[in-house]
Formats: structure tokens, C-alpha cells, sequence
């Protein structure tokens, strides 16, 4: 029986390998999402467009993105999921290559939709396959890791941007191109997990040699639709994202700081994507309420929510300070970038207005990361194993909404607060006021602290019956 256990299972270093590939992943993806909002400059400069142009590409990838992976999920649902998230790491790697070598707008354009049609494979496939490595007592600490990988992507995306694109914005694109083709070699190398295999109820008829063979088919969908916490956990992304969506602007905000104090544009560039990363360090604190959830989820079963809600609530004020408390901003005009990094870097200790903008930054970020991975982790509860790419992808597809209204209108919205609100000063009120959506994310939260317990007990009892079915021989029903 060990045997058959390590055989049917894989052994602890292929598995823990296979995490690390699929977590790595999961931010490289998002490093390919963050790597051209704070090139909107060069990038605008170099293909002759206003930079209203380029946010209008980041919003309408960040959709494109969201609508092809529920294509991705629903297959990944009913297929092997290995091929599919290899073709979609060629796609966005593609993608990623064909924008640093556009030599006009609507080149640009193409090549960055065909690399958001690559992405939806990596998050929506990849979703399905880490739940099932992942046991439901650990699932709120290790998605906590999946969705930090995923925000430290995207602050890699924006350092790298900022950094090595300061002096040519297509260099950071062929980088990413160059690890895109190497992860996709990293596949060939991971565990064929197996569908269902970390769940407590189908441990002993997987392990006795049986086939979790339960596959989605379009009559689940309103069955998926009809479980009430799925339909909070879908619609609390359109104004989660709403809100997220606003904060790739944030280098924006802090790189016309450093204008406005007489920095030249380039040098403007590298201190505004600086400081944005250094300000959502608090991210990492994820792993935290993916531990506190995870706690409080074996004392009751609404816990995730609640850990969820209060995050989100509570970190509404801190984000106001944040973009509000005015910074002092000293660093070498003119210089190379390390030079850059480094004063910026110092001004965190020698600056009390940097010091207080970083800690009110950090708690922030901790509350409202707390949403990730109980997010990530409560689909995975309130979902049979089949079902859970496509759910996942469904409330991408609704993250994806939110996140372009988000990242298209506030752009819109510091057009129009100019006119009464001179720059730096109408990226933070536009800011501000879209934070103001995360209220009614924490209160679809709040229901679905309401509604989880009964639609977790369902789905055990789902399970523990088609575990019976398994081991009696029978046929999926």
C-alpha cells in the first residue's frame, strides 16, 4: 500500500518540485501584466500614441485575458491540463516577444492580446491543478504563496520595467520572452497531478488504484451558479478589482511626485516604479491571512470569509493616508539607475515622510492581501474538484471586468479632476476615490460567511459519496 501510495501520488521531491514550477509560474504571468504600465511614457513616446492609449491596451488585456481563460478552464475541467498550460506559456511568451518587436500601435496591440490569451491558461489551469496538491487544512497558507507569487510578479513587472526599461522599453520585454521559453521546458519536468487527489473524502479510492473520473459538462453550469457562495465569491471581484485595477497607476502618481519636484522625465520613471514596489511590500504579508484563515476555517466554517471581510474593510483608511501623505523625494537627477534605487531606498530611514508613507503602505497591503488566498482557498471548499478551474475562471472573468474598469477609468478620472486638481494632486484624489469600492467588496464577504458552511458540508458529502461509488466499482453519475 505505501508503495502504491508514492506511485499513484508522486514522491515528495516531484511534488514539491511541481508546486515551485506551477507557483513560479503564476508570477511570471503576472510579471508580463506589470512590466508595461510604467513604460507608458517611452512606450507612448516611441509609437507616437497618447499614454491613454496604452491604458486602454492594459484594460482590454486584462478582459481579453479573463474571457479566454474560462475557454481554458472548461477544457482544463474536462482534459489534461499539462499540454494546455504549456501552449498557453508559449502564447503569452509569443505575446511578449512580438510587443518588444512592434514598430507601431496597432502591432503593439495584437501582440499583447495574443500574450493575455496565453495568461488565462496559466492562471485558470493552474488554479485547478495546485488544489489538487494541496490538502483543505493547508489550502489557505499554500494559496497564500500562489497569490503572493502572483502580486510579487507584478511588482517585478513594474521594478523591471521601470529599471531596465528606463533607457529602452523593449529590453525588459525580450527578458521575459527568454524565461517564458525556459518555464515552458519546466513543464515537461512536473508531476501529472491527479485530479481529486488531495481530498481527505476520495483518499482511500484513489490510493486502492481508482480514477476520480468526474468531469464538468455544460449541465453543471447553473448548478455552479445556483451555490450561493460561488456567487458572492464571482461578484465581489467587479468591485475588488475596481479598485485593484486603479493601483498600476501608482508609479504614475509617485513618478509625477518626482516631476513636480524637478526631476527630468526618465529619472521620474525609475523613482515612481521604485517607490511603487517598495510600497506593496506589504503583500507579503498574505501568508499571514492565508495562516489566520486557515485557523480560524477548523473553528468554523465561515472563517475564510470573515478573515476575508475584515481585511478588506479595515484597510480602506490606510490606503487614503497613503496617497495623501505628501513625500520628500531626494535622489540624483540625472543618474544611472542603481544610483537611483539605492537614494530611494536610503530616504526610507533619512526621510520621516517616506518612513510613514511605507508603514501606512505595508498595513494596507497586509489587510487587504488577506482577501487572496481565503478567496483562492474558499473556491476550492465550496467546489467539487471538477468544477474548480471553471469557477475560478468565471470569477476571473469578473475580476477581469473590474480590474479594466478600474484600470481604464481612473485614467479617465485624472483627465477630468485636472482641470480642478493640478498634477501630482488628481492622481491621488482620482485614486482615493476608487478605493471606495472596497466596500461593498467586504460586504459580499460578510454573505459569504453567511452561505459557505452549508455549500462546504454539500460538497463533503458529494465526495464522500462518490468515494463509496469508486470503490464499489460503479460508473460516475
Amino acid at each position: 500500500m505505501k508503495g502504491t501510495r508514492i506511485s499513484r501520488r508522486g514522491n515528495t521531491a516531484h511534488r514539491f518540485y511541481s508546486v515551485v514550477v506551477f507557483v513560479v509560474l503564476a508570477s511570471l504571468d503576472n510579471v508580463a501584466i506589470g512590466l508595461v504600465p510604467p513604460l507608458y511614457g517611452p512606450i507612448s513616446t516611441a509609437l507616437d500614441v497618447p499614454q491613454r492609449m496604452l491604458g486602454l491596451v492594459t484594460a482590454v488585456s486584462f478582459l481579453v485575458s479573463a474571457v479566454a481563460a474560462v475557454a481554458w478552464a472548461y477544457v482544463g475541467d474536462r482534459t489534461n491540463r499539462k499540454p494546455l498550460l504549456m501552449v498557453g506559456t508559449l502564447l503569452w511568451a509569443a505575446g511578449t516577444g512580438g510587443s518588444a518587436l512592434a514598430g507601431g500601435y496597432a502591432t503593439f496591440l495584437v501582440a499583447q492580446f495574443v500574450g493575455a490569451v496565453g495568461l488565462g491558461a496559466v492562471g485558470s489551469v493552474g488554479f485547478s491543478v495546485v488544489t489538487d496538491l494541496i490538502s483543505p487544512r493547508r489550502r489557505g497558507l499554500v494559496m497564500s504563496f500562489w497569490g503572493l507569487s502572483q502580486g510579487v510578479g507584478t511588482l517585478a513587472g513594474t521594478l523591471l520595467g521601470g529599471v531596465l526599461g528606463a533607457t529602452d522599453w523593449r529590453r525588459p520585454f525580450l527578458l521575459l520572452t527568454g524565461v517564458g521559453l525556459a518555464a515552458t521546458v519546466a513543464y515537461l519536468f512536473t508531476y501529472d497531478i491527479r485530479r481529486g487527489q488531495s481530498e481527505p473524502e476520495l483518499a482511500g479510492a484513489i490510493d486502492a488504484g481508482n480514477e476520480y473520473d468526474y468531469r464538468i459538462s455544460r449541465a453543471d453550469l447553473p448548478r455552479i451558479l445556483a451555490r450561493r457562495t460561488n456567487r458572492w465569491l464571482i461578484m465581489q471581484g467587479l468591485t475588488a478589482q475596481a479598485a485593484f485595477g486603479s493601483l498600476v497607476w501608482l508609479p504614475v502618481l509617485f513618478s509625477q511626485r518626482a516631476e513636480a519636484q524637478g526631476y527630468s522625465p526618465a529619472t521620474a520613471v525609475v523613482v515612481g516604479s521604485v517607490f511603487a514596489t517598495l510600497f506593496q511590500l506589504g503583500g507579503v504579508l498574505s501568508i499571514v491571512g492565508g495562516l489566520v484563515g486557515d485557523a480560524l476555517q477548523r473553528r468554523t466554517p465561515s472563517g475564510r470569509a470573515m478573515v476575508a471581510a475584515v481585511g478588506i474593510l479595515a484597510a480602506l483608511p490606510f490606503y487614503l493616508v497613503l496617497f495623501f501623505v505628501p513625500i520628500r523625494i531626494d535622489v540624483p537627477d540625472g543618474a544611472g539607475s542603481g544610483a537611483v534605487v539605492t537614494a530611494v531606498l536610503s530616504s526610507v530611514l533619512t526621510e520621516p515622510s517616506v518612513g510613514l508613507s511605507l508603514l501606512t503602505a505595508v498595513v494596507a497591503l497586509a489587510l487587504t492581501s488577506a482577501n487572496s488566498p481565503n478567496w483562492f482557498a474558499l473556491i476550492a471548499d465550496v467546489n467539487p474538484p471538477e468544477h474548480r478551474g471553471t469557477v475560478y475562471s468565471l470569477g476571473n472573468l469578473v475580476n477581469g471586468v473590474g480590474r479594466a474598469a478600474g484600470n481604464g477609468l481612473v485614467g479617465v478620472a485624472f483627465a477630468g479632476l485636472r482641470a480642478a486638481f493640478p498634477p501630482p494632486l488628481n492622481y491621488a484624489v482620482g485614486l482615493a476615490a476608487f478605493q471606495l469600492f472596497f466596500i461593498p467588496t467586504g460586504i459580499m464577504y460578510w454573505l459569504a460567511a453567511r452561505t459557505s458552511p452549508r455549500d462546504i458540508a454539500q460538497v463533503h458529502d458529494l465526495l464522500h459519496a462518490r468515494a463509496d461509488r469508486l470503490e464499489e466499482g460503479r460508473a460516475p453519475s
